[in-house]
């Protein structure tokens, strides 16, 4: 094997085992060996002695999977963080991507060609897990799915068999892509993905308000999201201030324009109807990509114990209500809860594909500390919160989900089965591991897409 690999036994193990998971609370779980791939060569090598040993393969593109799905005991661990390629076609704004390569990489390169591309928000999330995830990117809301701008893939299956997956060749895995998350059955090598037009003009505004007012801010960004500005993505955030002693709530805005008459324009409805009260605020600040990675990942940093869930809220559920506790009572100064508006984009139809999961209120909480005797402190909060979200959502998006954790909905009733039927039509054994739930039993079986509450 020409491929770098380290065994259980070698000194480097541990630092190759979890030495790039994101999440300190690190798992007890051990691969019987580590590939740290950096070329295509390297992942056929990868899958080959996966077969050999009898045993599965997990990979791991580099992003914050908070369950760290990608180190499972007994498998082989497929590293591709050194496998970096980004390759644009300046005709069709068609760019070719590795797995590894992160949102900020990507668009590091192709702002200098006029172009971008809506990848995750946090810099140093990798594309690959994302990317098959669904791809809740930059105004999501209005420009759709990022995995719906993959327009073809490169992929090592099972058997470790290169394909090439488009809508007209092995169209089925390019489906399964589009939504599956880890449980994807095949090997990614290569995303083919379509850019769109970069833009010169970004400016943000933000309102924040004190405890006593979140009802007030939010059923005011709740009568004003859905028909705003198509090129402004729309967000609240629950979190602590430096100095304040108790969580405040920020409602934010971020547009993409390419004249500051655009962005004025943009911006202005809300800095118009916002209501009194606000403690701090600012109205039409610059700011860019580069900019907006920063303060992302200010507030996702590293070195830190995390513990995170999600909902999509119904949308006649009283979302005030449903969201007061999450973002009023954060257990730690550094937590955070999250409502993004996912209207108009989730009252459209969707494109036939595995995400097919979708309401126009999204709702994450990120739980974060350092001492793992905190540990049952973060979760006992985030499991209360869940409980009284879960009754009044349509299921949750697999980026910010712990299948060991809690079961719910993730894709379409018809989606979940087919994506379940194609897993075991493309890897009846098993080799590729899959959603990590309790005791990881699932195995090719798959996850049953159902509320644990209504079981």
């Amino acid at each position: 094997m020409t491929s770098p690999i380290t065994w259980q036994h070698d000194a480097d193990y541990e630092r190759a085992r979890i030495g790039r998971v994101f999440n300190y609370r690190r798992p007890s779980r051990y691969p019987i060996a580590v590939v740290e791939a950096s070329e295509e060569s390297h992942v056929d090598e990868a899958v080959r002695l996966a077969i050999q040993k009898q045993c599965q393969i997990s990979i791991r593109s580099g992003g914050h999977s908070w369950a760290v799905w990608s180190v499972r005991d007994d498998a082989v661990l497929l590293d591709l963080g050194k496998f970096k390629e980004i390759e644009l076609d300046e005709k069709t704004g068609i760019v070719k991507v590795s797995p590894s390569v992160t949102g900020r990489e990507l668009n590091d390169v192709l702002q200098k060609k006029g172009v971008m591309f809506a990848g995750g928000h946090c810099p140093d999330v990798g594309l690959g897990g994302f990317l098959l995830q669904g791809g809740m990117g930059w105004n999501c809301k209005n420009w759709g799915w990022a995995c719906e701008q993959i327009v073809a893939m490169d992929v090592v299956t099972a058997t470790a068999q290169r394909l090439c997956c488009s809508e007209n060749q092995n169209s089925e895995l390019l489906w399964a892509a589009r939504g599956a998350g880890p449980g994807f059955p095949a090997v990614v090598t290569r995303f083919h993905l379509q850019t769109r037009p970069a833009y010169t003009c970004m400016r943000s505004s933000a309102y924040t308000y004190a405890k006593k007012d979140f009802k007030k801010a939010m059923n005011w960004i709740l009568s004003i999201s859905a028909s705003f500005d198509p090129d402004t993505e729309v967000a609240a955030v629950g979190a602590f201030t430096p100095e304040s002693a108790e969580p405040y709530t920020t409602i934010l805005f971020v547009t993409f324009k390419n004249s500051e008459e655009e962005a004025l324009a943009a911006l202005k409805p809300a800095e118009d109807s916002h209501p009194p009260g606000a403690v701090a605020s600012f109205f039409f600040k610059e700011t860019s990509i580069s900019n907006e990675y920063i303060d992302q990942g200010a507030a996702n940093p590293n070195g830190y114990r995390y513990r995170v869930d999600n909902a999509y809220i119904n949308d006649d559920a009283d979302v005030v209500d449903v969201l007061e506790d999450a973002f009023t009572t954060l257990p730690t100064r550094k937590s955070f809860s999250l409502w993004l508006s996912m209207a108009p984009g989730s009252r459209r139809r969707l494109r036939d594909m595995a995400l097919s999961m979708q309401s126009d209120h999204y709702f994450a909480t990120y739980v974060m500390y350092e001492d793992a005797a905190d540990d049952s402190v973060a979760s006992n909060w985030v499991q209360s919160i869940m409980k009284k979200v879960e009754k009044h959502s349509e299921g949750a998006y697999l980026g910010d989900a712990d299948f060991q954790c809690r079961k719910t909905r993730f894709w379409g009733n018809e989606q979940g089965r087919r994506l379940m039927d194609l897993r075991r039509k493309w890897d009846p054994n098993g080799r590729i591991c899959g959603y990590l739930d309790a005791g990881d039993g699932s195995r090719v079986n798959g996850l049953p897409n159902k509320h644990e509450w209504k079981l």
